[in-house]
């Protein structure tokens, strides 16, 4: 059922809502106020009595001591009397104020007993009065048996002893502290007094304000029904003019909602176009990449087919020009393998051997083969940094950056100038470059003096194909591939470059620290020729691409092994199942269904004592560097050369290679 809208107010709320609800309130408060008064009256009433009983304490304690101290004079004076006269009535009087005195002693014990300060000096009060009873004893005793003289000189003896004045000392400080301690309870006291005076003026104040209180709120509840009155009348107005307006909403509305189904339309069309140019794009690029790769692929084919067929016409009749067109064809070969590698490196798809790497060292190993690689006419200056940090990288994948970019500084010198290699320790903040992370980085700067590049070239330099060099002079991979690299190491790459002026390339490598106790990062150091291992027992081979495998059980059959081929992971677990002794695994990385690394981690248990080649050109989803720890990896395409070396190195199960055989090694 609606409500009456006479009975609502323009707010949607009924008339005098507000006014019951303050009134509420203020009830609520005014009654905790007065329960608040009264305990506060009640409290400051108790306080003030303790106050006055604490003072009529020290009253009792006063007074206590004056008769006490009055009680030893009067008995004393007695017992001197009795001394001289020998009367014993005057003698009882004696005994009668020296009992008295020792009842108002304990007295004042109790009445002092919770004083700290005062309790200590009853106490010794009670001891001399025990040796004053026992110095006074002697001469009454003596004037009871009527031995006058005696007794008298007795008595003399005892009105010089030191504890007379030693107890009205004692009596002085108790009456000194009484009175001290009296002030301050009769401030207190007089502190309580007032407080309970204010509270109940204040308690008294609080009635009269009530009275006011309940007269205002008889004259709200007179308004609020006056208010009701009024708003009934306007609610009337107010449902014949929300009529009107529910009409004018209504028809607004329409509008509205067809405009609203017309920017959706708009929307989904706009929407539509925008997907299909994003798709224009993709394709677009994907064309380029394409293109690319099947230009630079179809140039080395051309070579390594044409090679192999002039060696084979020329086979039977002109055996000396068969090995410049085997060397030709395996040149070609050599090239498509290191495009590959730049296109894996491009896509973070190359498989890294990561470990500590000192920049600064490995930078100065390289100044043979910077100089050869460079020419003579390229003067090369390094400046490594000071106590350099190390990073965690693939150190030949490292190498490979830092010489592509000294490459490109000299073809942008026209092969003469100055070149610079530094390296720097610093700190960045999020975002500072690129999107690295906040963190210790070192930087690897290589800077020219060339011809710059424009801002239209800077957009596109990590595009891959994109070269400015002249045809044949480069397969614009180099900077996609260090691009790559970097972010696959978990790094950024920064260009500067001013046209006319030089251009100065920056690698940001995260800071490695070792963890306590791990081994020392060792600096990289070129790799030692393998002695051949004698055959020592059978090799696994496991490939799934059966030519793949053809060619590596024939390679390894050449070099003298006893290989044994499975197609897949699941065929050589049941192989190694079987209980054969291997002397080496030859497993390639990305196989359907079981991959090497699942293999391995498989019979990580039973089979830890043979040792691992990995075999692969491409990782994947395999590709997680620290399931590669500790083993060899051999990447594809391989010479029979290369195989042996790593064949070798892995069965001798000496150190980790600094860096994977690489094809032409």
């Amino acid at each position: 059922m609606q409500p009456d809208p006479s009975d609502l107010t323009t707010e949607g709320a009924p008339p005098g809502a507000w006014q019951r609800r303050a009134a509420s309130v203020m009830a609520l408060l005014v009654a905790a106020l007065l329960i608040a008064l009264v305990a506060l009256v009640a409290i400051s009433s108790r306080d003030r009595d303790k106050a006055l009983l604490r003072e009529r304490h020290s009253y009792d304690v006063m007074l206590v001591t004056r008769q006490l101290d009055a009680s030893i004079a009067r008995s004393e004076a007695a017992l001197g009397r009795f001394v001289i006269s020998g009367e014993k009535r005057t003698g009882a009087i004696y005994y009668d104020e020296w009992k008295k005195a020792g009842r108002q002693l304990r007295l004042l014990t109790r009445l002092t007993r919770d004083n700290p300060d005062q309790a200590p000096l009853v106490a010794e009060l009670g001891r001399l009065y025990d040796q004053r009873g026992k110095e006074l004893a002697e001469p009454a005793t003596r004037s009871f048996y009527k031995q006058g003289w005696t007794a008298l000189s007795m008595f003399y003896r005892a009105g010089k002893a030191s504890s007379i004045a030693r107890i009205d000392t004692l009596l002085s400080r108790i009456a000194s502290n009484e009175r001290d301690l009296l002030g301050v309870r009769s401030d207190r006291a007089t502190l309580s007094m007032d407080k309970a005076n204010y509270l109940t003026a204040l308690l008294s104040g609080i009635g009269l304000l009530l009275v006011l209180c309940a007269a205002a709120l008889g004259w709200t509840t007179v308004q609020a029904l006056a208010q009701r009155a009024r708003a009934r009348l306007d609610a009337r107005v107010e449902a014949d003019r929300a009529g009107a307006l529910e009409w004018a909403v209504a028809e607004r509305t329409r509008e509205l909602s067809e405009a609203n189904a017309r920017l959706l339309a708009e929307a989904e069309t706009r929407e539509a176009a925008e997907a299909q140019l994003r798709q224009v794009q993709k394709m677009e690029a994907v064309g380029q990449l394409t293109g690319g790769i099947a230009h630079d692929f179809n140039n080395m084919l051309a070579v390594v087919v044409g090679g192999l067929d002039l060696a084979r016409r020329r086979l039977t009749h002109e055996a000396n020009e068969v090995g410049r067109h085997l060397d030709n064809a395996m040149e070609g070969a050599n090239r498509a393998a290191a495009l590959t590698k730049r296109l894996l490196a491009f896509a973070r798809a190359e498989p890294l051997l990561p470990e500590g790497v000192e920049p600064g060292a490995l930078i100065a190993g390289m100044s043979d083969l910077l100089d050869r690689t460079l020419g003579e006419r390229i003067r090369v200056e390094t400046r490594a940094a000071q106590g350099g940090w190390h990073v965690w990288c693939d150190p030949h994948q490292l190498e490979n950056a830092i010489l592509n970019l000294a490459v490109n500084a000299r073809d942008a010198m026209n092969e003469e100038g100055p070149l610079l290699i530094e390296t720097r320790n610093l700190t960045l903040r999020d975002g500072e470059v690129g999107e690295a992370r906040a963190g210790d980085y070192v930087r690897i700067a290589v800077t020219d003096r060339g011809a710059g590049m424009t801002r239209e070239v800077l957009e596109r330099v990590f595009e891959p194909f994109f070269t400015t060099k002249p045809v044949g002079k480069g397969t614009g991979l180099g900077l996609s591939q260090i691009f790559g690299f970097a972010r696959q190491s978990d790094g950024e790459v920064a260009i500067d470059s001013t046209p006319g002026k030089g251009t100065t390339v920056s690698l940001y490598l995260p800071r490695f620290v070792a963890a306590a106790g791990a081994a020392s990062v060792a600096p990289v150091t070129p790799i030692a020729p393998a002695a051949r291992p004698a055959a020592s027992g059978a090799i696994l081979v496991v490939e799934d691409d059966a030519r793949v495998r053809t060619a590596t059980v024939g390679s390894l059959r050449e070099l003298g092994h006893r290989p044994v081929a499975c197609a897949s992971g699941e065929e050589a677990l049941a192989v190694l199942g079987g209980g054969d002794d291997f002397a080496l695994i030859v497993t390639d990385v990305v196989m359907p269904g079981m991959t090497g690394p699942d293999l391995i981690a498989a019979i990580a248990d039973s089979h830890a004592h043979v040792p691992v080649l990995y075999v692969t050109g491409y990782v994947g989803d395999a590709g997680d560097a620290a399931r590669f720890a500790g083993r060899e990896v051999l990447r594809k395409p391989f010479t029979i050369a290369g195989l042996e070396r790593a064949v070798a190195q892995a069965i001798a199960g000496g150190p980790r290679l600094t860096r994977p055989i690489a094809a032409n090694e």
